[in-house]
């Protein structure tokens, strides 16, 4: 007993040192920051900071209180996060082009790596450096133009599918009928990654969905309940409580066993559909219908070292990846087009006249891509509404940020650089970017698809990997799957849009974006849930 006691005091004291240590790590960390000589907001509260009022604006159209800050204090600012913690706010494209671009230096905070991997493993879109390297060299080619012109079929036909439950559902109603758009959008782009993605049948736009094992795994894993909890939060902060089990860690590793199981099922079976076919596969041969397949023949091509291929559980980790990365994003940017073409309907009118001009209902990508007035709603639409409105990156390593803008500290001095310490928080402003006035100049807050036949000579700075915006981010940690993303997004819309007329079914100021990591489109007065209320009229000719 004496050494049980003894045993439970040591420990205990071991923790009060351990976390005595990393709280004064922390307050020392903050208080000789190179940053204090950075203008910015003062701080709101000892406890929160700017916390709340900077998380809150995030997802505001178009997030006043950045703007105003930048306004007031200059476009490099510093302001205070949870605890006094200082973040490091900049929207001048020289030191954002510093940040994306050099990758090992700045990555995912470690809290965030940690949520993400518990869910997805260490797919692509978690690991850093040389892991990332690997990955990203191999998947490459899965995501060509070549490749994506084979998946478009399955975007057009997933398309065409819920153009005619909707047309079904127009019968039955006589003509016009309400429709909250978000989850069939949520539903179809599901189905279409299982099958662009694995050749995995979910039939989410059917009652079939209900009883799918990996559908359901998937539902379970991301359950906000448990993933936002403040179970969850601590963990993530403090490393030291991860041993301590919770309800949804449970109900998380057994969802994860469930879909690494299906992920590995899936990885075997096209493996051996490959070895079957093909007794030599070459890099150059990567062609297919399904991105799984297209990863495992570049990954098992001859001609690449045994030392950068990825492993059979660094495959399957890609299956939850494709899921969470390739299936809401596309989904909610599919609903803020139709947001913008409902407060528009001269654009939409225009728009629904070049569709029709195509004599098919299943276009192929290149006849897509040959729309110019399509392109430019699609660029518009993803210029203003990013899913993600920012992205977090933290130093690894010390380092100096170089400045296109200067700025003028509280002496008078003038700094071309931003010394940052190891450790330090830096925002990604996606859509301030994608909003900054100027930029895109004083209209940049409106949907104007005309502005892409002509734009601002500023904006060719921005580093972003697709069309002079950030909503894919930029440099070796862009989205791989912005091409996929892009003619799926144009796929629907080409479906819908020559169907259907279509008008808010509510006041547009009703419509804003949802308080989540994805801004999809919610109601003022109903903010959990993704709502996009439409009434939908078919046009007389298809």
């Amino acid at each position: 007993m004496a050494t049980y006691l003894q045993f439970l005091t040591s420990l205990f004291a071991t923790f009060g040192t351990y976390g005595l240590y990393r709280i004064l790590s922390f307050f020392y960390q903050e208080w000789t920051s190179p940053l204090k000589v950075l203008p910015g907001p003062p701080s709101q509260s000892w406890l929160f900071g700017n916390f709340k009022t900077a998380s809150a604006a995030l997802w505001e159209m178009p997030g006043p209180i950045h703007e105003q800050w930048v306004k007031e204090y200059g476009n490099t600012i510093v302001y205070k996060g949870i605890l006094g913690m200082n973040r490091l706010y900049t929207t001048d494209l020289k030191a954002l082009n510093h940040i994306i671009m050099n990758s090992n230096t700045y990555q995912k905070p470690e809290m965030v790596q940690y949520i993400t991997k518990r869910l997805i493993g260490d797919g692509l879109v978690v690991v850093e450096g040389e892991e990332h390297k690997k990955q990203r060299r191999v998947m490459n080619p899965a995501f060509g133009p070549a490749q994506i012109r084979e998946l478009t079929e399955t975007f057009v036909e997933k398309s065409v599918e819920l153009r005619d439950i909707w047309l079904a559902q127009s019968e039955n109603a006589g003509g016009s009928f309400k429709v909250n758009a978000i989850p069939y959008f949520n539903q179809l782009t599901l189905d279409v990654i299982g099958l662009a993605g694995f050749n995995y049948q979910f039939h989410s736009l059917t009652t079939e969905a209900e009883d799918n094992e990996l559908n359901n795994a998937f539902t379970k894993l991301f359950q906000a309940n448990g993933l936002f909890s403040m179970e969850t939060l601590v963990k993530a902060l403090i490393p030291i409580t991860r041993g301590i089990p919770t309800p949804y860690d449970k109900q998380t590793k057994d969802t994860k066993k469930t879909m690494d199981r299906i992920g590995m099922e899936l990885l075997q079976k096209s493996k051996a559909e490959l070895n079957e076919k093909h007794a030599v596969v070459e890099r150059d041969s990567v062609t297919g219908k399904h991105l799984l397949t297209l990863l495992l023949r570049a990954n098992m091509a001859s001609d690449l070292p045994h030392n950068q291929r990825m492993t059979d559980q660094e495959v399957a980790d890609q299956v939850p990846t494709f899921l969470s990365a390739g299936h809401e994003t596309t989904s909610t940017s599919t609903s803020w087009v139709l947001y913008d073409l409902c407060t528009a309907p001269e654009v939409q009118t225009k728009l629904r006249e070049e569709l029709l001009t195509i004599g098919t209902d299943n276009p192929t990508m290149d006849e897509l891509s040959a729309l110019p007035y399509l392109d430019c709603v699609v660029r518009e639409a993803l210029r203003l509404h990013a899913p993600l409105a920012s992205a977090m990156r933290v130093a690894v390593q010390d380092d100096l940020i170089p400045l296109g803008t200067p700025f003028t500290d509280s002496k008078g001095k003038l700094h071309d650089v931003i010394k940052v310490k190891k450790g330090q928080n830096v925002i990604i402003p996606i859509a301030a970017i994608n909003r900054d006035t100027s930029l895109w100049g004083d209209d940049a807050h409106e949907f104007r698809p005309q502005r892409w036949k002509e734009l601002p000579e500023a904006v060719s700075g921005i580093p972003g990997a697709w069309s002079n915006m950030l909503t894919f981010l930029g440099g070796p940690r862009a989205c791989i799957g912005w091409r996929f993303s892009i003619i799926e997004t144009k796929a629907i819309i080409f479906s819908i849009l020559r169907a259907f007329e279509i008008q808010l079914a509510v006041p547009k100021d009703d419509i804003i974006g949802g308080p989540s990591i994805i801004s999809r489109p919610v109601l003022r007065t109903d903010p959990k849930v993704g709502m996009l209320p439409l009434f939908l009229k078919p046009v007389s000719k298809l």
